[in-house]
């Protein structure tokens, strides 16, 4: 899984699959379900991000994977 911020968008995309999206599906304003070709999610798409979700803060709880910091 990667989170990926992009400041001039203000718009937070979650990969949590290698799979390419087939299908997108807006389940809420500014937020968008993306789905492979068997329907599992592959992406979340979050716009207006800041407005949405505590970006200064990430917590991973009990996460059983190797965790890897990029700075900008």
């Amino acid at each position: 899984m990667k989170l990926n911020y992009y400041a001039e968008t203000d718009s937070l995309y979650i990969d949590l699959s290698s799979k390419p999206s087939k299908e997108s599906v807006e389940i809420s304003e500014g937020v968008v379900l993306d789905y492979d070709a068997e329907g599992n999610i592959t992406g979340i798409d979050i716009d207006n991000a800041r407005h949405k979700i505590n970006l200064n803060e990430i917590i991973l709880n009990k996460v059983p994977s190797q965790v890897q910091t990029i700075t900008a």
